[in-house]
């Protein structure tokens, strides 16, 4: 694996992981009745920005879901 592949896994991994915590703040979040909040619309905007990188790395292929 070439140096630029391994930083393009890197980044996914960082992704995935980022991805997870947005949505488990979100689901606290929910579960205390929080959605109205502006720590819950912060992070829905961020769990949107990650899922379009995750789905950008899989119309390209290099992420199978």
């Amino acid at each position: 694996m070439s140096e630029r592949e391994e930083k393009f896994e890197k980044m996914l991994c960082a992704i995935q992981e980022e991805y997870a915590e947005v949505c488990n703040k979100m689901e606290a979040l929910k579960a205390e009745g929080k959605i109205k909040t502006v720590t819950y619309k912060q992070l829905m905007a961020r769990k949107l920005t990650l899922q379009n990188m995750l789905s950008m790395y899989e119309i390209y292929g290099l992420f199978d879901n």
